[in-house]
């Protein structure tokens, strides 16, 4: 075996995985140089990566008209109901478009003192998340599956490792969608939901067209619009949500893939000893198995890993009483289930999963899972790690001094956990799957992913709005 971190089954396993790989950088015009019959495409001793594969990134093209103005829409606070909250301040393009500093949810609202519900993901590699289905899991392939019927109650979850992503395709889960809980398919739509939520920009409908009929970007957004967008101020609002979205797929810092990973996967670059030993328990399927979920390999039509599924899971994660509403004991966010119509008795199955986010630029991040609970990686590994084993460490206690585990998700829903896949697998009394050593060299892998070329601080004024992204309480 390769290191003392690899487990006695993950070397036969790769020799299968490695198969498919050399098959795919053939059509690809990669190549791969065997080192052994065993660990012919594990990271080399030096670090290096002896299967240099090639990748299709995203094409780079000078923004369309309708995404310049889509950037300045995105930067203009003017469009909130404070005057003083833009896209932007949430979706930092300092911190890869996600939240900047240590607070489990935003403040906004009209006042700026309205907690958000939940943690602020990041707006970064969504370019290809498909539109929410519930159906076949379909492994490592952009493509949703149409949707089947669900079961009320007993879905019997379908085991998945990180030699073996698909080994649940048998059962019908939840994957696709923006947003925790995939509530809406396109960018456009993803870009009204904080506009108009009063605890986040809080505006108006007739706030955004007044906005939009004395912005400096009128008259471009107009021509673009046409006749229908001078008289239908409908049709303009969303003629600039799509102008957002726009912005949002066309501007490369939102998709940059250039990670020290990417380059490693093409062979320019070497892991250093400790990441390394990260990249292996990542992809241990009785260790780390990070890459159940999150998938690091190329896919089958040559585009570069995101690091997540797509899909929903359930972990347990406790609840944050640092978001007021949790003080409301009758008060419950169950993710998928909740975003359907009737979805606590439909999508029973589903209560208390929420989606899969990309690992890309975590190592940047400070507030993890839906609530923003943890806010550090440390927290986070711990918790996969010893959750079962140790739960004082994370649950409250009753007054009689019990254990509350899975204290955020009700008794009914609870069968919904993931308990059978690694590292959630060990029971009381038993060794946790990864040393806290382990957990470390996960977390120094995990900072390979950081992009070296997305933008390091936000924009200058933009001149057509006089604006930038900061929130203002001035």
């Amino acid at each position: 075996m390769d290191g003392p971190s690899a487990s006695p089954l993950v070397g036969m396993v790769r020799i299968m995985r490695c198969l498919g790989v050399v098959l795919a950088m053939t059509a690809l015009g990669g190549s791969c140089y065997a080192q052994s019959s065993q660990d012919v495409c594990d990271p080399a001793p030096d670090g290096r990566n002896p299967c240099p594969q090639t990748f299709h990134r995203p094409r780079q093209e000078p923004l369309s008209q309708m995404a310049q103005i889509g950037r300045m829409l995105f930067y203009d606070r003017a469009l909130s109901g404070s005057g003083k909250l833009s896209c932007a301040s949430c979706h930092d393009p300092a911190n890869h478009y996600g939240p900047t500093g240590n607070a489990s949810v935003f403040e906004g609202g009209a006042d700026l003192h309205r907690q958000g519900r939940r943690a602020i993901p990041t707006l970064t590699y969504l370019e290809r998340m498909p539109p929410f289905s519930i159906g076949p899991d379909l492994g490592n392939d952009d493509v949703a599956p149409r949707v089947i019927g669900v079961p009320s109650t007993g879905n019997q979850r379908g085991s998945k490792s990180a030699t073996d992503t698909a080994s649940s395709a048998a059962h019908i889960v939840p994957q696709g969608g923006l947003f925790w809980d995939g509530r809406v398919d396109t960018f456009q739509q993803q870009a009204g939901g904080p506009l108009f939520d009063p605890d986040e920009m809080a505006s108006t409908p007739e706030r955004v067209t007044a906005r939009l009929n004395t912005a400096p970007y009128r008259a471009a957004l107009l021509a673009l619009a046409g006749a229908r967008g001078e008289k239908d101020p409908a049709f303009l609002r969303e003629e600039a949500l799509f102008a957002i979205g726009r912005y949002e797929l066309e501007d490369r810092h939102f998709h940059e893939y250039s990670s020290r990973f990417d380059a490693w996967l093409e062979g320019k670059a070497r892991f250093t000893p400790l990441e390394r030993q990260g990249y292996l328990l990542f992809n241990d399927p009785q260790k780390g198995n990070c890459a159940a979920c999150h998938l690091d390999h190329i896919t089958r039509d040559g585009l570069p890993p995101l690091f997540t599924d797509h899909q929903y899971e359930a972990l347990g994660a406790p609840r944050n009483m640092a978001i007021s509403r949790n003080a409301v004991a009758s008060y419950d966010d169950l993710g998928v289930c909740d975003a359907q119509p009737d979805g606590r008795k439909a999508f029973a199955a589903y209560c208390g999963m929420f989606v899969t986010p990309t690992l890309r630029n975590v190592a940047t991040r400070h507030v993890f899972f839906h609530n923003g609970v943890f806010h550090t990686l440390e927290a986070v590994m711990d918790f996969y790690a010893v959750r079962d084993l140790h739960p004082e460490k994370f649950y409250p206690r009753t007054p009689d001094g019990k254990i509350e585990a899975y204290d955020d998700i009700p008794e009914q829903y609870r069968s919904n956990l993931d308990t059978m896949d690694a590292p959630f697998d060990r029971k009381p009394g038993e060794q946790p799957a990864l040393t806290e050593s382990e957990r470390r060299a996960i977390i120094a892998f995990l900072g390979t992913l950081t992009d070296t070329g997305a933008p390091v601080s936000p924009p200058v004024a933009e001149k057509s709005t006089g604006q930038i992204g900061k929130r203002q309480d001035g």
